[in-house]
């Protein structure tokens, strides 16, 4: 199984971060892998999740979304948790907006590693007590710890 405290962070754990569309939340967690990972790109970051959101949405409904892309440059798995302070549209299939987002961004040739956390990430977020707690949360420490407590 997946070990998401190796791939979270308290300090890319955000809450109730100003949402109010894609780029500009996906501005926020490229800043976030940035200030942890300086040899990243934050336009490129950008560009690869946009994108990655062209090929269909990453919403996956009830409010959670879970963007995702395969990057050049990166050298391990990453994700940034956050809540919206005002939910998005991120086109998920029940059409509601999102308020809950894993943002994930691993190595461009770590296919297989990339579907086992997507599958691990999916399965917590259909969990609906744990996305109460997480909707509950006023810090990233506490998202994060939510999270960690979890999968403990």
């Amino acid at each position: 199984m997946t070990d998401l405290k190796a791939i979270l962070t308290p300090a890319r754990s955000r809450s109730q971060v100003p949402g109010n569309s894609k780029k500009r939340i996906f501005e926020e967690v490229a800043d976030l892998l940035v200030a942890d990972q300086p040899g990243l790109d934050a336009a490129d970051i950008i560009t690869s999740l946009l994108a990655r959101e062209k090929l269909g949405s990453t919403g996956l409904g009830r409010g959670i979304a879970i963007p995702h892309c395969r990057l050049e440059g990166c050298e391990q798995p990453l994700g940034v948790l956050m809540s919206l302070a005002t939910p998005t549209d991120f086109d998920a299939p029940d059409d509601e907006p999102v308020d809950l987002l894993c943002v994930l961004v691993v190595p461009g040739e770590a296919h297989q590693e990339h579907l086992e956390i997507l599958a691990t990430l999916a399965g917590l977020f259909r969990q609906e007590a744990l996305c109460d707690a997480l909707r509950a949360c006023d810090s990233g420490d506490e998202l994060f710890n939510v999270i960690a407590d979890w999968e403990s």
